[in-house]
């Protein structure tokens, strides 16, 4: 790992929620997708982020998380003190997990800037990386709400669209003129085309006071109430679930680029979030190019159990049993101890189907 600067009361925050359905059966709800290595490199998705955020954030990294996955965060970065793995009792989306770091952050260190980085995220060079955010907290020492946002590589529907303007002046930033949803494709290659749209990776770098005071002038409440639970944490069971279920985009982000105060710095890196099998495949074949190695088969786990007969695509072989397929093409074969999971990249993001049909039916020892 390259190494980088700590920066002064900077706290990296990572959001580790989610159950990753399109990535069933390997994703599930007691071992969600950033507690697994999908890279093949030995470390999980969590521990990955937590590698990359803790040159920047030494001894300063907060993680905030399920109940139910608590413990088995602990035990994956134990160089992370207890206190600074944050349970949530409920799934409340994300303005009240980083909206509950931001409190706490704004009681221990006046000083402090705050990034949230999801736990689920690729992200190759880390030079790049730490250039983005030391410009990002440049930036948020400045009051701005800040984005990084990635450069697309093409015109993807998995992913909501930052709508950039003009650079800000005396900084490495542009203003954000909107955030827009997932849009279609044809809407998705109009984007491109103007050469003013990025990725939104959902990374936002930030004064704790600020993020809250923005929150405060469309929820007052909401804002209140998260502050509350920092200055009394032993009322959180009693108080979290009656806190909105909102994404941070639509309870800050979006309003605050619309009154023209959000930033974006430009994420010259490798970025993904393994939506789906078609984005892990992507992934492994990326990696393996880099190596020098055209694989029309790609393995996550024992290359061993496998074989393939005029047949390419995306085998995992999870079970022990040996995986053999013939005269396929683009195939993904999950293959877990108590599932089997057979389908097409082309239609990798439908396994959310099969989850919803799965817990419809009462299976979800399953999910």
């Amino acid at each position: 790992m390259s190494a980088a600067p700590s920066l002064d009361h900077f706290w990296a925050v990572i959001p580790a929620g989610g159950a990753g359905t399109r990535l069933w059966p390997l994703s599930r709800s007691r071992a969600p997708k950033f507690l697994l290595d999908l890279t093949g490199s030995g470390r999980t998705l969590l521990q990955a982020t937590v590698d990359r955020l803790a040159p920047l954030a030494l001894d300063r990294c907060l993680v905030v998380t399920g109940a139910a996955h608590r413990e088995a965060v602990v035990a994956q970065v134990p160089e992370l003190q207890p206190d600074r793995v944050v349970a949530e009792p409920s799934p409340r989306d994300s303005m009240a997990a980083i909206g509950l770091a931001a409190a706490m952050l704004e009681l221990l260190d006046p000083d402090a800037v705050m990034g949230s980085f999801a736990a689920d995220h690729v992200i190759a060079d880390q030079a790049a990386f730490s250039a983005a955010v030391s410009g990002a907290v440049e930036a948020a020492r400045e009051d701005w709400l800040v984005t990084i946002g990635i450069e697309p590589t093409g015109p993807a529907t998995g992913f909501g669209y930052i709508r950039t303007g003009p650079p800000l002046r005396g900084l490495d930033a542009l203003t954000v003129e909107e955030f827009v949803e997932k849009p279609s494709r044809e809407v998705a290659e109009g984007y491109l085309a103007t050469g003013a749209y990025r990725w939104n990776a959902g990374m936002f770098v930030v004064r704790p006071t600020v993020l809250l005071d923005l929150l405060a002038e469309g929820d007052p409440e909401f804002a209140a109430a998260l502050r509350a639970l920092a200055a009394a944490p032993e009322t959180l069971e009693e108080v979290w679930g009656t806190l909105p279920k909102i994404a941070i985009d639509h309870a800050v982000a979006e309003p605050a680029a619309a009154a023209g105060r959000v930033a974006c710095i430009p994420g010259t890196f490798t970025w993904d979030d393994v939506g789906d099998f078609a984005s892990l495949d992507a992934l492994l074949t990326a990696d393996l190019s880099a190596r020098g190695v055209d694989a029309e088969v790609r393995v996550l786990g024992d290359e061993g159990l496998v074989r393939m007969v005029d047949s390419t695509g995306l085998i995992v072989p999870g079970s022990g049993r040996t995986v053999a397929v013939i005269g396929l093409d683009d195939i993904v074969v999950v293959d877990t101890p108590d599932a089997l999971l057979v389908t097409t990249r082309a239609r990798a993001q439908e396994v959310k189907s099969i989850v919803a049909a799965l817990k419809e039916d009462g299976h979800d020892e399953l999910v």
